[in-house]
């Protein structure tokens, strides 16, 4: 069950960027979202990425997202940490590919959003989608 949750939330944002479609895409974020590893900033909240997503939905920047490998590293009823692998390809060619450690939680209206996203070195990436 806790596979297909990720899966169908993955399956969803790989949706809505390709369709552009900027509210369903954050209705996959919350409100609380934090992003850290990002380099140069300390961390991105919920106004930044929804800024950034609505640039690039505009500027037709995405080509494609992908996602490579799934390990769930800790659940419970309202919360599922996992690892994956991201690839994101822009419409100019460019090919950026990254470990993410992702938190969903199950928020108040029973729809599981983003509450947390770590971008990983290459090395932790490794050693969890083995």
């Amino acid at each position: 069950m806790t596979d297909s949750i990720v899966n169908n939330w993955l399956t969803s944002i790989i949706n809505t960027a390709t369709e552009r479609d900027h509210p369903s895409h954050m209705n996959l974020i919350s409100k609380q979202v934090n992003l850290v590893g990002v380099p140069g900033f300390e961390s991105i909240g919920f106004d930044d990425w929804s800024n950034r997503c609505q640039h690039d939905f505009n500027n037709n920047f995405i080509a494609e997202i992908q996602y490579q490998g799934l390990k769930i590293r800790a659940e419970n009823e309202q919360q599922i940490m996992f690892v994956t692998r991201e690839t994101i390809i822009t419409n100019a060619g460019e090919k950026n590919q990254q470990g993410i450690e992702c938190l969903l939680e199950k928020e108040d209206d029973g729809q599981w959003r983003l509450t947390q996203q770590r971008i990983l070195g290459d090395d932790e990436t490794t050693s969890y989608l083995k």
